[in-house]
């Protein structure tokens, strides 16, 4: 399992990813899911993924050869990220048509997702989920993020704080107490974090980072949003209680 998100903001685009991967509870390792195929000055594509390892890095090493073998079809010939999208999903159907059988016999889930954000010149920035069956749907500015993978811890804080018009440092912010928030919920995303912030139209990426286990900052972040959250917790007023279960009709205790 792994977690990646992404947030589609005014200003540009964040994207984030850990990079354990979980084979049981014995067999964990660490492998990157957030690739950059970036042509600087040119055009912006970054790729989350989450899922079936050998399906993600198949899917990933074709993408690589397409562009190194020239092929008219690849990240860096398409004219608009949608395009690409379609160009990936039919990268995705192909990969799982071809090992379906022996996946298939042995029980084995070879399905993949993937996060795609950048930004080609003449269109805004965009950001797309791109599901195992190789279709996608796209953020927006009513719903500014996407997430793969172990999604559900990190997702609270993304739906009360980020907005369309939130600031890409900000943003960047969410997007790593997202992960770390999962990171404490769950063993089956870890470090090291990637994380990206491209700011829209300067087709450049001029801020990333990469945090190991015990970065200073990640365990700085996670000490400070411990503390603010147990202070907001002991600022929230107490329940009002209505009295004794025998005074507060319709409701039955037994004994």
């Amino acid at each position: 399992m792994t977690y990646c998100l992404g947030i589609l903001t005014k200003s540009g685009l964040v994207m984030a990813a850990d990079s354990r991967t979980n084979a049981g509870v014995d067999y964990i390792s660490t492998y990157r899911k957030l690739f950059d195929f970036s042509v600087p000055g040119e055009r912006i594509v970054l790729i989350c993924t989450s899922g079936n390892l050998a399906m993600t890095q198949a899917v990933i090493t074709q993408l690589r050869q397409d562009i190194h073998h020239q092929h008219p079809e690849n990240l860096h010939t398409l004219g608009s990220l949608y395009d690409i999208t379609n160009y990936i999903g039919k990268k995705i159907r192909k990969l799982q048509e071809e090992n379906r059988p022996w996946l298939e016999r042995d029980h084995i889930d070879f399905q993949c997702n993937l996060l795609l954000g950048g930004q080609i010149p003449g269109d805004e920035p965009e950001l797309f989920l791109i599901y195992p069956q190789g279709n996608c749907i796209h953020a927006t500015p009513e719903t500014p993020f996407l997430q793969i993978g172990e999604t559900k811890y990190g997702k609270p804080i993304l739906d009360r704080t980020l907005t369309y018009h939130t600031s890409l440092e900000a943003a960047a912010k969410c997007a790593l107490l997202s992960i770390d928030s999962t990171m404490k919920s769950n063993i089956s995303v870890g470090p090291p974090i990637h994380l990206v912030r491209y700011e829209r139209d300067s087709f450049r990426l001029n801020h990333w980072l990469e945090l190991r286990l015990g970065d200073p900052y990640l365990l700085q972040m996670r000490r400070s949003w411990e503390q603010s959250l147990k202070q907001a917790f002991a600022q929230m007023p107490d329940p009002q209680w209505q009295g004794s279960s025998q005074e507060v009709s319709g409701w039955d205790y037994p004994g």
